[in-house]
């Protein structure tokens, strides 16, 4: 082997390890790069945003049985974007009852009314990074949406405490072009069992708990979610096959819808799609607008 092949064995195997090191402390995105779009994704592996070609969302209109819940987030979306207090929001309750919907329809409403409006998701378990995140987005002249699907913690996790200096904002306060929305079937964001052993093992319980439960006072917006009835089941259903034009002649379509949901042993936003979606296919309807 001679001296060109061993520089060029040596740049190669520099390169590799600078490819890893990149990998493992990526170079962070600086706030006039990032692409214009209308949703990211948070990748920690790689620290940076990723735009979202296309929100997986539904009209809002087709959300069903939730109307007060709709015209909370609404309203305080669209004071948020044109300038006016708004609150950091919690949607709880009982799951497939449409809250991750109703973040997504509301953000694809306000763009709809001609607003700039960002939204960026972040894992559960990447809430670790919301800070850097919170003070990477303030840097842009821009309204952002910081939306957390599925947030909850379990016992031995201190990364909530994280959570709640980030949404407070710590000294400087939080960001004025930022709200920060999560989902989760937990109206206190921990289960009940790891409020009740932290108590039962603290020195001063009532300190403990207090802990534990201002998390979710974070949140100045509580939006509750629950089970809906038959009546607004079925009212989801035919408000689908109207929005979407399914041709289901010779099909009875209340009947099979409720046996779906007996089936499922219940009745939700979710359960509605999902029959909607069996539907479509047996009919060969698209469900693309």
């Amino acid at each position: 082997m001679n001296k060109s092949d061993d520089t060029a064995l040596l740049l190669g195997q520099l390169t590799r390890i600078a490819d890893a090191l990149e990998r493992k402390h990526p170079i962070d995105m600086a706030p006039d790069a990032l692409p214009k779009a209308d949703a990211y994704v948070w990748h920690s592996d790689i620290r940076q945003l990723v735009t979202v070609a296309k929100v997986n969302r539904l009209d809002i209109g087709l959300l069903k049985g939730i109307n007060e819940q709709r015209d909370d987030l609404l309203s305080n979306t669209m004071g948020f974007v044109q300038g006016f207090p708004a609150n950091n929001a919690l949607l709880w309750g009982a799951r497939g009852t449409g809250k991750s919907s109703l973040v997504k329809a509301v953000h694809g409403t306000v763009i709809e009314r001609g607003h700039d409006l960002g939204l960026v998701e972040i894992h559960r378990e990447d809430i670790a990074d919301l800070p850097f995140l919170m003070a990477f987005l303030a840097q842009i002249d821009r309204h952002f949406i910081i939306f957390s699907d599925d947030l909850a913690f379990e016992g031995g996790e201190s990364t909530y405490k994280s959570l709640k200096a980030a949404l407070e904002g710590g000294i400087e306060g939080r960001p004025d072009n930022i709200v920060f929305y999560a989902t989760s079937n937990r109206r206190h964001l921990m289960p009940r069992q790891m409020m009740e052993n932290e108590r039962s093992t603290a020195i001063n319980p009532s300190e403990t708990t207090e802990e534990t439960v201002s998390l979710s006072d974070r949140f100045g917006l509580w939006i509750g979610f629950h089970s809906i009835d038959q009546d607004t089941y079925l009212e989801m259903i035919d408000e689908y096959v109207k929005f979407y034009n399914i041709k289901a002649d010779g099909i009875d379509i209340r009947h099979e819808a409720l046996a779906w949901s007996v089936g499922r042993g219940s009745r939700s936003g979710r359960v509605a799609w999902q029959f909607i979606t069996d539907l479509a296919a047996r009919t060969k309807t698209s469900l693309r607008r």
